[in-house]
C-alpha cells in the first residue's frame, strides 16, 4: 500500500490542486486532502506532479537476435526510468517477428522482468519479404502489424494487407518510405507513400496508424484523410504519431535517424498539428545501437529514458500545449489505440503512475539513460521534466536515488 502526499494531479482531463493519493491492491483507492494510513508506505511528493504512466506505441528492443544493442530486460528498465509502464515493440528482430512463437518469447521475458507490460507487433509481410501476407491468418490476439524500418513498396501488397488486416481485426502501423525515391529526396519519399496509404485506408476502412510522421505534406495528407473519413463515415480509422526528436530537433542538429531530422519549417508544422489536435500520440521510436553501429551509419536514437523531458521541453515549456494535453498524447490516447486501460487518474483505476519534477532543469548525460545503448541526440542539452518515480499497478518500478 502506498500513500502519495502533497502532489498535483494532471491527466487528460486537466490539473487538480494539491492532494493525496492512496494506492492499494494495485489500484487507486482514494484521492483527497490530508489522507492518513498507518499501514501504508508514505511518499511525500513535495508538490511534484503525478501523471498517468506513459504508453509507448513504437519501440525497438532488439530481442531476440540483436541483444548486443538492447534486450527485453534493459529495454523495460529504460521504459520504467522514462515513466512508461507499457511498450509496443516492432518486429525487426532476428529472426523477424512473423509468428506467434516470437510474440510469446517477448511477452514471457517481459513478465519475468516485471517492469513493463510488453506488446509485440508482427510483421505485415513474412520476414519482411515485401510480398507474403498469408502468415496473418495464423495470428492470435495481435493488436498491430508493422514492417517498420522498411515500409511496403508494392501498392498491390499494401492493398491486400489492408483488406486482410481488416478481416482479422488487426491494425497496421505504417513506416512510409518509397525506397527508390527516398534515396533521392527523403521528403518526397515519405510523402508519396503517405498519400498512397491514406487513400487506401479510405477505400478499405482498415485501421491504419502512421508512424513517426516527419514532414508537413505527410501530416497534411493525414489530416485531410481523417477529415474525409469523418465526413463520410462519422468516424475515421486513420491515426498518427510523431516522435520526440522530430518535435525537439531539426536538420541543423546532428544525428542519423529514419525518417531524418527535418527543417525548422517542417518541425513547426508538426508542432502546429499537435496544437490543433490532429496528432494522436507521441511515440519514441526507441532505437538503440552500439557506438560501432552508429559510426557505421545505423539510423535511430534511444528515446524511452528522456522522452517525457524532451516533449515537455519542446512543447509545454514554450507554451505550445499544456501538461494535460501532453499527458493525453503520452498516456490516454496511446492506451486507447492499444485497447488497454490507462491515461486517467481516478478511484478504481489501475495505479500506473509517474511522478515528475518539471520545475528544475537538468543537463542530459549518459547517467540519464538506463538503456543498454546511449545513442541519444539530446545528450548535453538542458531539459525539464525529470522522472522521480514510476509506479506499475501499485509497485514502484523506478525511483531516483
Amino acid at each position: 500500500m502506498l500513500l502519495l502526499k502533497n502532489i498535483r494531479l494532471v491527466d487528460e482531463f486537466g490539473e487538480r490542486g494539491l492532494c493525496d493519493v492512496l494506492v492499494a491492491g494495485g489500484k487507486i483507492a482514494d484521492i483527497g486532502q490530508s489522507l492518513n494510513r498507518t499501514d501504508a508506505q508514505i511518499i511525500d511528493g513535495g508538490g511534484a506532479i503525478l501523471l498517468p504512466s506513459f504508453v509507448d506505441l513504437h519501440a525497438h528492443f532488439r530481442d531476440p537476435g540483436l541483444t548486443h544493442k538492447e534486450d527485453i530486460h534493459t529495454g523495460c528498465r529504460a521504459a520504467a526510468h522514462g515513466g512508461y509502464t507499457t511498450v509496443n515493440l516492432m518486429a525487426n528482430t532476428k529472426p523477424v517477428c512473423s509468428d506467434m512463437e516470437t510474440v510469446r518469447y517477448a511477452k514471457a521475458k517481459a513478465q519475468e522482468c516485471g517492469l513493463c507490460d510488453v506488446y509485440q507487433c508482427v510483421s505485415i509481410t513474412k520476414d519482411f519479404d515485401g510480398e507474403t501476407i498469408d502468415h496473418i491468418d495464423n495470428l492470435e490476439d495481435i493488436k498491430w502489424l508493422s514492417d517498420d524500418g522498411f515500409g511496403i513498396q508494392r501498392s498491390d501488397i499494401m492493398l491486400k494487407a489492408m483488406v486482410k488486416a481488416k478481416e482479422c481485426g488487426i491494425g497496421l502501423m505504417l513506416h512510409e518510405e518509397d525506397a527508390a525515391i527516398f534515396a533521392l529526396d527523403s521528403y518526397f519519399g515519405e510523402d508519396i507513400h503517405t498519400l498512397r496509404d491514406v487513400r487506401l485506408a479510405e477505400i478499405t476502412g482498415c485501421k491504419v496508424h502512421f508512424c513517426h510522421v516527419s514532414t508537413a505534406d505527410s501530416m497534411r495528407y493525414i489530416i485531410e484523410g481523417k477529415r474525409r473519413m469523418a465526413q463520410h463515415h462519422g468516424v475515421t480509422s486513420i491515426t498518427c504519431e510523431v516522435s520526440p526528436h522530430h518535435l525537439f530537433l531539426c536538420d541543423e542538429n546532428t544525428g542519423r535517424v529514419n525518417p531524418p531530422l527535418r527543417s525548422r519549417e517542417h518541425r513547426q508544422a508538426l508542432i502546429e498539428a499537435v496544437k490543433a489536435g490532429y496528432v494522436d500520440a507521441i511515440a519514441t521510436d526507441h532505437a538503440p545501437h552500439t557506438p560501432e553501429d552508429k559510426l557505421a551509419g545505423a539510423p535511430g536514437f534511444t528515446g524511452l529514458d528522456l522522452a517525457f523531458a524532451t516533449c515537455y521541453t519542446a512543447l509545454v515549456k514554450p507554451g505550445h500545449i499544456d501538461l494535460s494535453a501532453l499527458s493525453k498524447l503520452l498516456s490516454a490516447n496511446p492506451a486507447r489505440l492499444m485497447g488497454i486501460a490507462g491515461g486517467r487518474i481516478a478511484v478504481g483505476e489501475l495505479a500506473n503512475l509517474t511522478l515528475v519534477d518539471v520545475d528544475n532543469p537538468f543537463i542530459a548525460d549518459e547517467s540519464c539513460i538506463h538503456s543498454k545503448s546511449k545513442n541519444s541526440p539530446v545528450l548535453g542539452m538542458q531539459l525539464y521534466g525529470r522522472i522521480l518515480k514510476t509506479i506499475k499497478e501499485g509497485r514502484i518500478t523506478y525511483e531516483t536515488c
